[in-house]
């Protein structure tokens, strides 16, 4: 291990072709067949869930937004808790922790609602540059730091949900080699540690999956 952050290269390969981001698509294929069987359990309760989505995506964007357009923030969504989870098992390798996968996700989103907003709705995107109650001094500098702050978006999305997914599993991955060398009592608190740790990581996975999927829906809202 050439330092902290090797443990997260690519390094599986077979007939010379790399098999790390095969995770990435993985997921399909452990769902359970009950799941295609309808209405079984797991399909209500997903059904339950991108409903919910749906319904909170559509207050973000507004009265005003395409019909459907909820559904690719909910694909997005699905798609970066499917890799969490999977990043989850050992010897998997979590493809979202690379900003080669979340930069691919958030760059031609912003890209995307950039041109949409600057092409259709001009007035509107030079007004966003300027917020409502600017002094007239200010407004040079409100304008500097607004277009800063918006070309910054897709790195701000991609690096926060990197660095959520790098930082829990580069703790355990730390605590994980201590293991050998600790007494039977330090090596049960460890255990209990990483069990809370692997719950936190559970829950951080959720998060910045939904985290991801709702700023970019606010995003998409303000150049409607």
């Amino acid at each position: 291990m050439t330092n902290l952050f090797s443990v997260f290269d690519p390094s599986t390969s077979m007939f010379n072709m790399s098999m790390n981001w095969t995770s990435t698509l993985i997921g399909m294929f452990i769902v359970p067949m009950m799941f295609w069987v309808i209405p079984s359990r797991l399909n209500i309760m997903w059904n339950l869930i991108t409903m919910t989505l749906h319904k909170e995506f559509k207050n973000l964007l507004g009265p005003n937004s395409m019909n459907g357009s909820t559904f690719m923030f909910i694909s997005v969504f699905s798609l970066i808790l499917f890799n969490n989870f999977m990043g989850l098992f050992p010897y998997i390798f979590t493809s979202s922790s690379h900003l080669v996968f979340t930069l691919t996700l958030s760059l031609p989103l912003w890209i995307s609602f950039m041109v949409y907003g600057w092409f259709n709705h001009t007035q509107h995107m030079f007004a966003h540059l300027v917020p409502q109650g600017t002094p007239a001094v200010l407004m040079p500098f409100m304008v500097c730091i607004e277009t800063i702050s918006n070309l910054i978006r897709p790195g701000t999305l991609a690096v926060r949900l990197a660095a959520n997914m790098i930082a829990g599993h580069l703790l355990m991955t730390l605590l994980g080699n201590t293991g050998s060398s600790l007494s039977y009592y330090l090596l049960s608190v460890l255990l209990l540690t990483q069990i809370a740790l692997m719950t936190l990581e559970t829950a951080v996975s959720i998060i910045q999956s939904y985290v991801f999927a709702v700023l970019s829906t606010l995003y998409s809202s303000e150049v409607n």
